[in-house]
This record gives C-alpha cells, sequence and structure tokens, in this order.
C-alpha cells in the first residue's frame, strides 16, 4: 500500500538525511544531480552549495528548483520526499553564516547515525578547493509532497 506522509513524517525525513537528488532546468532540458543539503526547519528551507559550474549558472537563469529525498529498504518498503522550490543564492557574511550552520547541521545528522566524527566540510560534501568560492545557496521551500509505501501480506 502507498499512503501519503504526513507533515512530520515529510519533516522528519529531510532532517534525518543530508544526499537527495537536485532538479533543475536548462535550455528546456531537466537536470538532476546527487547533493549534499541541510534541512533548516527553523526557516523552511534547503541549504546547499556548489561550485560555480552548470548547475548554479542554470538556476540563476531559471531559479525553480526541486530536492528528491528517498530511504529505500526494498521494493516493497520505502518512503520519499519532494521538495519543491526557488533557488535563493547567498553572498558575504551572509554566505558565510549559512555555510556554518550546513556544516554543523550535516556534521550532526552524521555523528547522530554513524557515530562518526568529522572535522572538515570536505569529509561529507563535495570537495571545494582553495582556490574555488562556494556558492552558497538555499532553496525556499513552496511545496513538499512525500509518500510511502508499506507491503503488508
Amino acid at each position: 500500500m502507498i499512503i501519503s506522509l504526513n507533515n512530520s513524517q515529510k519533516s522528519l525525513l529531510l532532517k534525518t538525511n543530508y544526499i537527495g537528488h537536485l532538479g533543475y532546468l536548462c535550455n528546456n532540458q531537466l537536470f538532476i544531480v546527487p547533493i549534499t543539503y541541510f534541512y533548516n526547519e527553523e526557516h523552511n528551507n534547503i541549504i546547499c552549495y556548489s561550485g560555480n559550474g552548470h548547475k548554479t549558472k542554470a538556476l540563476r537563469k531559471k531559479n525553480t528548483v526541486s530536492l528528491y529525498v528517498s530511504v529505500i529498504d526494498s521494493v516493497k518498503r520505502w518512503e520519499s520526499v519532494l521538495v519543491q522550490g526557488s533557488y535563493e543564492e547567498h553572498n558575504g557574511s551572509d554566505a558565510k553564516a549559512i555555510l556554518h550552520q550546513f556544516s554543523s547541521g550535516v556534521k550532526n545528522i552524521i555523528w547522530n547515525q554513524e557515530h562518526r566524527n568529522l572535522d572538515f566540510i570536505n569529509q561529507f560534501s563535495s570537495k571545494i578547493y582553495d582556490d574555488d568560492i562556494p556558492v552558497v545557496f538555499t532553496i525556499k521551500i513552496d511545496v513538499i509532497t512525500g509518500k510511502r509505501r508499506e507491503f503488508q501480506l
């Protein structure tokens, strides 16, 4: 049976994971890429960062974005959430504070789930080299939908 998740179940799925798939449009083509994220429940947004590449250039032109997060135990038992919203880029001290929140949040999730203590952001997310300035962005959430499948005999 496939059922819809309630708001607290959707929130829990987002809060306890940090890897999702980001969907965006570029030249009328859909792209979906894996990304590390942090769900900021207090501000109702998703925090991410990236290099200054294809996705950030595309999102600056068309800011409609989605994030898909799933936990799959088997074909008979899974749950997923789809976040739809808009891309908002941050700069300066605002970006630095948001990136710190991202790093602290993801490290806490990893500690709570995997009991690994990580020191640096590049231990759990894409490496940003010394000469690269990361693009810090949030997804302002418009809608969150979620489903779960539980196979019952």
